[in-house]
């Protein structure tokens, strides 16, 4: 790596700084749908809607980003970018002038909220833009596009309308669905590892010495049980906080209206000898698998399950500001990710006998922090990643991607002079609202010198750092007929859903 360059007021003098497991995949048994009664009404529900798909085609894209990866920020700039299409020059239909409107209606699952498209909207282009607040459960959106038709056939044939219900969930919940092939023996002997490692000692130690002071052997108390799952959930916290991407169960970050219930009332805890009924240990086990049923398998049931098209949005360039230890983080915790999809193709019995993810996109985002020309190690670095995991998927029939993209551009590129060496940098505004220049260190072309001294453990790259920081959106200035500025959105449209279009 180069040297990196430290962040100054723009347009002052830049400063230079030298410092710059295999997996299991899920059954059908191990999730649990092997219920008859829900079996039935599932394959009627599919039955129906494959139905009314014959008419009007749906696309269920669903959208979810692991830790502070912009995944509000990708849906509003998404549906803005559909509906005003000037800067979508790489979605073909947009390009071919196919697409005559498009405009958001009422979502057809009456029981999920709505995604706010028009408060994010409001606040990433009113006179004082700021970025909006993270959503935290799920919601929908439908967006329905009328098209003109492609094809030879095209001047007989009249306009189609194609409806895509946009499912935004968590990626915490993500994280979740893996638990569902685990016990609770094995889920707290890794996580018990996971928070002993070099990596997280220091994070975990609360929750450890609260650990080591209780007796899973002995009989249930709740205080005790409630000390335990309290400091528990201040780990995972603190985890997420220092830039790792696993931190399961998602739900004690994001507990919603299961704040304080037995649910989310739980820890690992250690095995003792004989197990038997009355134990703290026996009940924390109960309310795992209580956890299991009544938590994570709904939201695959009622939502993950019914997903043609999905896109995992990933702070890489956090992870690697962070260090070696949160980048094999967050390649162990794609993996997990990836083994939770059905990946293969769907054909015209999908909807009676369950329906696969088509299309996996798995894009870093914040490239406008990063000149373009570091574009590609980045996209490549995210590939490396996820490698494994991904030829799993596309053996099975699945296409899967990775690509670098800014849902909103913050920044603009400038090349600068530093003691007689060019410098690409990008310019933006802070929070503050000090506007700065920056070369935040650069990628190296072969991924494997982050991911090799990442997966050997070492606690800090050896030769240099990478800088990041967060960039306050701009003040837009848009003329009529274009969406929000962006990096390669158009693109991950065109992966996403232009073959239906």
């Amino acid at each position: 790596m180069r040297p990196q360059i430290g962040l100054v007021p723009y347009p002052a003098t830049l400063i230079f700084n030298p410092e710059q497991k295999g997996q299991t995949a899920l059954s059908e048994d191990s999730l649990g749908i092997g219920d008859i009664a829900d079996q039935i009404a599932q394959v009627f529900d599919n039955t129906q809607a494959s139905a009314r798909k014959m008419t009007e085609p749906v696309i269920r894209l669903g959208v979810t980003g692991l830790s502070r990866s912009g995944k509000t920020v990708f849906i509003t700039s998404l549906v803005a970018n559909l509906l005003d299409r000037g800067r979508m020059p790489q979605l073909q239909a947009a390009a071919e002038g196919r697409i005559i409107a498009a405009f958001l209606q009422p979502q057809p699952d009456d029981t999920v909220p709505r995604f706010d498209y028009e408060t994010h909207l409001a606040a990433l282009t009113g006179s004082s833009p700021h970025w909006p607040t993270s959503t935290r459960s799920i919601s929908q959106l439908r967006l329905s596009l009328r098209l003109r038709p492609a094809g030879m056939l095209a001047s007989v044939r009249g306009a189609k309308t194609i409806h895509i219900d946009i499912v935004d969930y968590p990626g915490e919940w993500l994280l979740d669905l893996p638990l569902l092939s685990q016990s609770y023996a094995e889920w707290s002997d890794k996580t018990l590892q996971q928070a002993r490692s070099n990596a997280r000692v220091s994070l975990a130690e609360g929750w450890l010495a609260r650990l080591d002071a209780s007796d899973s052997s002995a009989p249930h108390d709740e205080p005790t049980a409630q000390s335990l799952a309290k400091a528990f959930t201040r780990y995972l916290a603190k985890s997420r906080k220092a830039g790792f991407s696993g931190f399961a169960p998602g739900r004690f970050l994001l507990p919603g209206d299961l704040d304080g219930s037995p649910a989310l009332t739980f820890a690992p805890l250690p095995k003792p000898e004989k197990p038997r009924k009355g134990m703290l240990y026996t009940e924390f086990q109960r309310r795992f698998e209580s956890y299991k049923k009544q938590v994570i398998k709904p939201f695959f049931r009622d939502h993950f399950s019914r997903i043609d098209r999905q896109i995992v949005l990933v702070d890489a360039l956090g992870a690697i500001h962070s260090g070696p230890q949160a980048v094999e983080d967050l390649r162990s915790a794609m993996a997990d990710v990836l083994t939770c999809f059905r990946p293969g193709k769907n054909h015209w019995l999908s909807g009676i006998t369950g329906k696969k993810v088509e299309k996996i996109l798995f894009a870093a985002t914040k490239a406008d922090h990063l000149h373009h020309t570091q574009h590609p190690q980045l996209t490549g670095m995210l590939e490396a990643l996820l490698r494994d995991a991904k030829d799993r998927a596309d053996f099975r029939g699945a296409a899967t991607r990775a690509m670098s993209i800014a849902a909103l551009r913050a920044t603009v590129e400038q090349r600068v002079t530093h003691d007689g060496s060019a410098l690409d940098c990008v310019r933006g505004m802070r929070a503050d609202g000090t506007e700065i220049a920056m070369h935040p260190g650069d990628l190296p072309d072969d991924p494997a010198h982050l991911l090799t001294p990442a997966r050997q453990g070492a606690a800090e790259w050896l030769d240099a750092g990478f800088d990041t920081v967060q960039f306050a959106p701009p003040v837009l200035t848009r003329k009529r007929g274009d969406g929000l500025p962006h990096i390669r959105l158009d693109k991950a449209a065109q992966f996403l859903i232009g073959d239906k279009l």
